[in-house]
């Protein structure tokens, strides 16, 4: 990995925030982010397709429906037109869910100028490509600096100002490279960066995009389980081989196995697979206790991005050859009707192995059938 020295003449005091940032989507997470670049300072303009939520940012400094109690800054300012949010914008955040990135990025093109960088902030694997986020951006959106911002962060904690970090991933260019301090990925992270919001960065795009993917899936595993009346041992397994599947497709996509050990990888995984505060975590949980899909969330039309993105990256992974045992199984229940327990006990069941896997040792496992329709029956 390549070090970069910003020296005395060039401390992060030395990097030049953005001037005028638009935060395309006032959901939750939207509304934290731009919180956080106004706290610092940076005229922030921020999205909103809601008249009613546009309203109530501009008048009441607040987001009573995504963040309700919380306070917002009096300089930040809601836009409900694209045009009028993106004018004299020098960066954009793209905050909307997954299955929104290429149809915002499409409504974008039309008002935003040429080398505007852009930072993805949501997670995942489109269905129709396998593209990851910001490879989506770029064919939309064509030459220009594009990355993401990953990392363990809940929205509301954000914005209440908890101690939080995240990372910021640009490639980085030759150009960058001689002028780190000047990058697309500085200038983010210090436009970000506040007393209690600390922002790192990585020149690893594919890596950090794969984790924040990847993991949302994995916790949907964890709640299943958990659901069913398991504890911290299985947890930790789950979290633990679910990071080994995160790095395999990481590398077989180009990015690095040590970036899956930072926020957007270990960091992320382990908030996301620890509360059902994680919508991921949630929704298997309720499957674990035995609520139909239709009854989850009170039968409320609930977002889970792992829940779309399961089918997604399981497809992905086939493409490349990776095996995603814990990511093909939520797959296989979520949307080929696979029973819970019968198929979490197959994947316990599965070939002994190595661990590290370079090892390529597989022995047959030693349980019976009867052994493994026994733990089918536990889980269920």
């Amino acid at each position: 990995m390549t070090t970069y020295n910003l020296s005395d003449t060039a401390t992060p005091n030395h990097v030049r925030p953005f001037r005028r940032v638009c935060v395309i989507g006032a959901g939750a997470w939207g509304t934290a982010l731009a919180s956080t670049l106004a706290q610092t300072g940076v005229d922030t303009r921020i999205w909103g397709r809601c008249a009613r939520t546009v309203d109530d940012i501009n008048a009441n400094h607040a987001n009573t429906a995504y963040l309700p109690g919380v306070e917002l800054p009096e300089t930040l300012c809601a836009e409900g037109n694209m045009q009028s949010a993106l004018q004299g914008a020098d960066a954009v955040m793209i905050v909307v869910p997954s299955t929104a990135v290429r149809a915002t990025a499409q409504q974008i093109a039309r008002y935003i100028a040429p080398g505007i960088p852009v930072a993805v902030c949501a997670k995942g694997v489109e269905e129709e490509t396998g593209m990851l986020m910001a490879q989506v951006i770029h064919q939309e959106l064509g030459n220009r600096p594009i990355g993401c911002v990953s990392g363990p962060t809940f929205a509301r904690e954000t914005a209440l100002r908890h101690p939080t970090a995240a990372v910021v991933a640009f490639p980085f260019s030759y150009t960058d490279r001689l002028k780190p301090q000047e990058s697309a990925a500085a200038r983010f992270a210090v436009s970000l960066t506040t007393e209690s919001f600390r922002a790192y960065v990585s020149d690893d795009l594919t890596g950090v995009e794969v984790g924040g993917a990847v993991k949302n899936v994995i916790a949907i595993a964890c709640g299943m389980m958990t659901g069913a009346g398991f504890a911290e041992n299985t947890r930790a397994a789950l979290i633990t081989r679910g990071l080994d599947e995160m790095k395999q497709l990481a590398q077989a996509l180009g990015g690095q196995a040590e970036t899956i050990s930072g926020l957007s990888g270990v960091g992320d995984l382990s908030l996301t697979c620890s509360t059902p505060t994680s919508r991921n975590m949630a929704l298997g949980l309720q499957l674990g206790e035995g609520l139909t899909r239709q009854a989850c969330f009170d039968g409320k039309p609930v977002v889970v991005e792992g829940e779309r993105n399961a089918k997604s990256i399981s497809a992905l992974a086939r493409r490349v050859g990776v095996e995603m045992p814990i990511c093909e199984t939520v797959y296989s229940i979520l949307y080929e009707g696979a029973d819970i327990g019968d198929a979490f006990a197959a994947l316990w069941a599965r070939p002994i192995e190595a661990e590290p896997s370079a090892m390529l040792f597989s022995l047959n496992h030693p349980a019976s059938d009867k052994d493994v329709e026994d733990l089918a029956r536990r889980i269920a």
